[in-house]
């Protein structure tokens, strides 16, 4: 139960981070960013696996790299239901996404090494 509340403090975080980072990404307050993470985690878990598959070709043409286009529209949803928490545009969304997976790889790290 610890690792879980540890690790959503930590996403966060790095939701906080990436708003002080990229402009036209905007958290409120650190309640907004812990229920923008939870929000966050619910539609990666549920919708983001959906897009993948649909988009799997375009995936693998880029190697890869269209995930940070899928991270960006999750981000952007997020964004779209979550009051205090704003994403201005798919650009912000996609800078936002690249450093959100940065920050959140070396704050999971730290995460990972408590445990």
């Amino acid at each position: 139960m610890l690792y879980f509340l540890l690790t959503w403090i930590a996403a966060a975080i790095s939701l906080l981070i990436t708003a002080y980072v990229v402009p036209g990404f905007t958290v409120n307050s650190f309640t907004t960013a812990l229920i923008a993470a939870a929000i966050l985690g619910l539609v990666n878990a549920l919708v983001r696996p959906i897009l993948i598959i649909l988009t799997l070709p375009f995936t693998l043409l880029t190697f890869g790299l269209f995930l940070f286009v899928i991270n960006a529209l999750m981000l952007w949803l997020v964004g779209f239901v979550t009051p205090g928490f704003v994403v201005t545009g798919f650009l912000p969304a996609l800078l936002g996404a690249i450093v959100l997976t940065l920050v959140a790889t070396v704050l999971g790290q730290l995460v990972t090494n408590v445990r």
